[in-house]
């Protein structure tokens, strides 16, 4: 009796080693402990709760200046390199702010990465670049629909990831125009959830002829 007791606790033993624990950062797990956190809440935190209306006021007094049907009478770019969905602030030969919205349906994400989607940062510089094509191409010696051409990027420093669900807030000023030989210089910036997330000291364009 005692040795198939002590054969029985060995057993037990032995298979427990094989029973896979759940990891810490395991979907499951994340979602017991969301739960245990939202019974551990008191009355007056579930009643901070802004709901879908008010969260989506939040943006209600910004207002959009070109709309992306606009935008693609300025830019050549389409599907899938149109990087600006609407611009929301714009002096004209000046500066632009602009919108993008991150999506998990990105095509780009195919690839970079498997498991971690991310946006390129030379797609970010890019995004910007158009922006300030929106510009450019609404100035003399420009006309809707031309194309830029990069010439040269200096001081360019990404701050955090890009990822599915960020809408990018771009803002780009023109410090440059030669409407002679078609040359524009620009600074860019772009935010998400009022952090920057990338930063360019100076963009070169070049306008084809």
């Amino acid at each position: 009796m005692k040795f198939t007791a002590l054969l029985l606790t060995c057993l037990t033993v032995a298979s427990s080693a094989f029973v896979a624990k759940p990891s810490l950062s395991s979907p499951l797990l994340r979602q017991q402990r969301s739960s245990s956190s939202l019974l551990g809440k008191d009355k007056d935190d579930v009643e901070k709760a802004k709901g879908a209306e008010a969260i989506s006021a939040l943006t209600s007094s910004v207002e959009t200046v070109f709309t992306t049907e606009e935008i693609d009478a300025f830019l050549p770019h389409r599907y899938p390199f149109a990087l600006v969905d609407k611009v929301v602030e714009y002096e004209a030969g000046k500066r632009a702010v602009g919108i993008k919205c991150v999506t998990k349906n990105e095509d780009f994400f195919n690839g970079h990465f498997p498991g971690r989607p991310i946006m390129p940062g030379v797609l970010q510089v890019e995004a910007l670049a158009q922006l300030a094509g929106i510009v450019c191409l609404q100035m003399e010696g420009a006309k809707p629909g031309a194309v830029f051409f990069f010439a040269g990027v200096d001081g360019v420093k990404w701050k955090k990831p890009v990822v599915p669900g960020d809408v990018c807030v771009m803002e780009v000023e023109i410090k440059k125009w030669n409407a002679k030989f078609g040359l524009a210089k620009a600074s860019g910036r772009a935010y998400v959830n009022g952090k920057m997330v990338v930063e360019v000291k100076e963009m070169t364009f070049a306008l084809a002829k």
